[in-house]
């Protein structure tokens, strides 16, 4: 079978398991290229079973693009707590947002036009275009990667840019008449429920018989990926400082700057630390005492004057490029008119929080963690 057959074959009997087999997925119930949209950016780097509540509950409170760039941010950002990669949601309103204003709410359907979007690159305008519109775009992903580079034994490094322009070309050129969603779907359908990573579904493949990699034996070797660095490791140490007074039962969190890593969130005060500890679930006092000292100084600098009282855990929470290993004491404002107060006297980014108000704010996931551990422990 030459080249140009085995194309035909793939497009043609992958199209067919697609349509037979697809999941019931609640942005596949519409074409609307919005809540298309909305999915795909959702979907980067997330498991589909975590995003559906997620889609559901975002397309009910933002059903149109005029609901969501009209929505304060911090709203959005409160929808999208627990998914990860706050930039994504930041992106995808500012972007709904040039929509609203330059094509009367109405997601466009070239791919100059949707590239010029912020935050949208070759990936999701192809996604959008091609699921929405049916525009033969390639919608290329980690999972369509996989898959080609598998079927057609493409040894290339895919983390290379050249390698991405290459899958791209092929992907494109693979797309049936008329039928580019559906393709491209399956595409990614493929990747994710039967061309795995590790142990590959050979033998329910509907694209198997013709596959290069497995003919040669190599299909748990590809795609040939170079490893990331890994994270940069950092010792953090936060604090749950305790009101008093009115402020009984309360902790204080702080918002983040409005620029750089998870940007304009609410957490708990905390401090890089160069300290590392013999056991990170059972420090000892001695162990502690410095990075308290160094939290103490940095929170010192914010006009904010904390005594440590206790240990309460230990956290971590891993970034696309740094890792955070914390460590959560407890502890009460030096003042005791400030831990009382009720109209602080603190930096205008700190508030007073109890379990009740959790709601109105948006914490990444590990502040959620430590927030709840702490409340569930007070109540019991």
């Amino acid at each position: 079978m030459d080249t140009e057959q085995k194309k035909t074959y793939f497009s043609t009997e992958l199209l067919a398991w697609y349509r037979r087999h697809r999941r019931d997925l609640p942005w596949r119930r519409s074409r609307n290229p919005y809540y298309i949209w909305i999915s795909e950016v959702m979907l980067q780097q997330t498991r589909v079973d975590t995003v559906i509540p997620y889609f559901n509950r975002f397309i009910e409170r933002f059903p149109t693009t005029e609901a969501l760039a009209n929505a304060p941010e911090e709203d959005v950002l409160k929808l999208w707590e627990g998914l990860g990669y706050y930039s994504r949601a930041r992106n995808l309103q500012a972007a709904v947002r040039e929509v609203h204003e330059r094509y009367g709410g109405v997601v466009p359907n070239t791919k100059e036009e949707i590239s010029s979007l912020k935050g949208v690159g070759p990936y999701t305008s192809g996604a959008v275009l091609s699921i929405a519109y049916n525009v033969p775009e390639p919608a290329v992903d980690g999972n369509v990667m996989r898959v080609l580079s598998r079927y057609f034994l493409i040894e290339e490094d895919i983390m290379k840019g050249s390698t991405r322009v290459l899958m791209e070309k092929l992907a494109k050129e693979l797309i049936p008449d008329g039928a580019a969603g559906d393709f491209n779907q399956g595409l990614m359908e493929l990747g994710a429920l039967v061309c795995t990573p590790r142990s590959p579904h050979c033998l329910t493949c509907s694209v198997m018989e013709h596959c290069a990699a497995r003919e040669a034996g190599m299909e748990e070797a590809l795609p040939v990926k170079k490893k990331a660095k890994p994270p940069r490791p950092e010792y953090r140490m936060a604090a749950l400082i305790e009101g008093a007074g009115a402020n009984e039962g309360r902790v204080l969190i702080r918002q983040r700057p409005q620029e750089g890593l998870l940007a304009r969130m609410w957490e708990l005060p905390h401090a890089e630390v160069p300290f590392a500890y013999a056991s990170v679930d059972s420090p000892t006092p001695g162990e502690l005492q410095p990075s308290i000292a160094a939290l103490a100084e940095r929170l010192a600098e914010e006009t904010v004057s904390f005594e440590a009282e206790r240990w309460f855990m230990h956290a971590e929470h891993t970034f696309s490029h740094i890792h955070w290993d914390m460590q959560i004491v407890t502890g009460r404002l030096s003042s005791p008119v400030l831990a009382s107060a009720t109209e602080l006297p603190l930096p205008s980014h700190y508030q007073w929080l109890d379990r009740e108000s959790m709601g109105q704010y948006a914490f990444p996931n590990v502040f959620l963690r430590i927030l709840n551990r702490y409340f569930d422990s007070a109540e019991a």
